[in-house]
């Protein structure tokens, strides 16, 4: 017979706090210090970029038992990074969130009855509620129907930071798995566009099939290419873009969006295919658009001039109003996150976070985690040409550089790091003369403290009883 409904909460919520494990942790914990390298890393990273080394949890504090069995990589990992374990100390009492669709307000009762839960108000952040951490929504009629949608509240915050605005035409970079993209639909309303892009397709898929549920499409298109060299500007930003009559005949011409591929476009995505296989080549490929809503501005336009890369001076007068990039990092600050490795088993734990080469490919993304003023790095020298490869593939500095003059950009990462945050920060500043850090007005009501660079905010779970977050507002100046 198959376990009661009660009886897998209860199960779920003791394997979070698992006493036994609490003398092991105690004495794992004790017993390892911060090696050399990691003093030298952090004395790095902290006074030769000028910041506050308690950006981060601070070290020199005993850390806490943890309830959570934590692999010795990822305790080292934490060490050399100068953040202090306790932060999973008390992963069990972080409340969960929902987003609440706007309208469905009146059914507020309804969804607690079926949750069988109270659903509390965050009175800093408008449509979200917290609940209980193992009440699951999945199965819930609220949740099919598309009324809720699980979203961190430190995520919501960095939504709210972009302040979206009737009519903008709005970037999210790295877009995947999609709450914070139903967000910004939600506050666009049907007004503007939004242009999603990912690098990994099946993740876009997850996208297009949250804003189909949630009803949340029409102002959207999405992309699966490489963030950082996505080049499309807004449809409706090309001066000399034309929307053209439909008449069944021009195969150039986008018609209405249908899941259903013709026989031409499943060719061309097959020849595509091939010859990403088959050949390596130094041009960005052409982005794949995979969904567009009826309002998108991409009905009736012409392939050639949809797909057309825009330039600088285009950009500065017809980019996007706002982007959002919310990077791709070690994920050591999502304590949702970590949580789940007792179910997908902390054998998996070094390929999925901590993986050498995965590593090596968020220095590229992120301009370079470890590397400081002088080209070098606690794993050794940076080679020149990885270091022109991290300005070049920059998701961040793509961003910004697809931003219109008088735009705003929003950065953020769910790492406690400094090197992910407050180091890329710096460095990005330094080489970008007409970016300017941006007061987030909206943080003065948020639980969050100030990051290492003035201006900047972290989330965290002790602080704010969310998963961490860093959060960096940007507007681009004209030159």
């Amino acid at each position: 017979m198959a376990p009661s409904k009660n009886l897998l909460k209860l199960r779920m919520k003791k394997r979070f706090v698992n006493p036994k494990n609490e003398e092991v942790w105690k004495g794992r914990d004790m017993d390892r210090v911060p090696g050399e390298a990691g003093k030298a890393q952090e004395r790095r990273c902290g006074v030769s970029l000028g910041m506050d080394l308690k950006a981060g949890f601070d070290l020199s504090q005993e850390n806490s038992v943890s309830g959570l069995p934590l692999p010795d990589a990822f305790v080292e990992f934490l060490k050399e990074n100068g953040l202090d374990s306790s932060a999973y100390a008390g992963a069990e009492t972080i409340p969960r969130y929902i987003r609440l669709k706007p309208g469905c307000e009146s059914q507020l009762m309804d969804i607690e009855t079926e949750l069988d839960c109270k659903l509390e108000k965050v009175d800093w952040l408008p449509n979200f509620f917290s609940i209980p951490s193992h009440i699951q929504i999945a199965s819930t009629n609220a949740y099919r129907s598309g009324k809720i949608y699980g979203m961190d509240a430190a995520s919501g915050a960095a939504v709210m930071a972009l302040d979206v605005t009737f009519g903008d035409h709005v970037l999210d970079l790295c877009c995947a798995p999609g709450a914070k993209l139903c967000m910004l639909a939600d506050l666009l309303g049907n007004s503007g566009s939004i242009t999603g892009v990912d690098v990994a397709q099946h993740r876009l898929a997850a996208c297009r099939t949250m804003l189909q549920k949630y009803k949340l499409g029409d102002q959207c298109r999405l992309f699966v290419a490489d963030g950082t060299t996505f080049s499309l500007v807004p449809v409706g930003s090309h001066t000399d873009m034309k929307l053209c009559s439909i008449d069944g005949q021009d195969m150039d011409i986008f018609r209405e969006w249908t899941s259903k591929r013709s026989w031409k476009d499943r060719k061309d995505a097959a020849k595509k295919k091939v010859g990403t296989s088959t050949q390596a080549s130094e041009e960005p490929l052409e982005p794949e658009l995979i969904f567009y809503g009826r309002d998108s501005g991409v009905v009736g336009a012409q392939r050639t001039k949809l797909f057309r890369m825009a330039d600088d001076n285009v950009i500065s007068t017809s980019g996007y109003d706002k982007v959002i990039v919310d990077a791709e990092c070690t994920h050591d600050g999502s304590v949702k996150h970590i949580q789940k490795f007792e179910y997908w088993g902390w054998s998996t734990f070094q390929r999925r976070v901590l993986d050498a080469k995965r590593t090596q490919n968020l220095t590229c993304l992120q301009w370079s985690m470890t590397l400081d003023w002088t080209g070098q790095s606690s794993y050794g020298t940076a080679s020149s040409e990885n270091r022109q490869q991290s300005k070049k593939l920059a998701l961040l500095t793509n961003g910004f550089r697809l931003l219109k003059v008088g735009g705003s950009l929003v950065y953020s990462t769910c790492s406690l790091t400094v090197s992910q945050n407050e180091g890329v920060i710096k460095l990005f500043l330094s080489t970008n003369p007409s970016a300017e850090l941006m007061k987030i007005d909206a943080a003065d009501k948020w639980r969050c403290r100030c990051g290492g660079i003035a201006r900047t905010v972290r989330f965290d779970p002790k602080t704010s009883q969310t998963s961490g977050l860093f959060i960096a507002k940007f507007t681009k100046l004209a030159c």
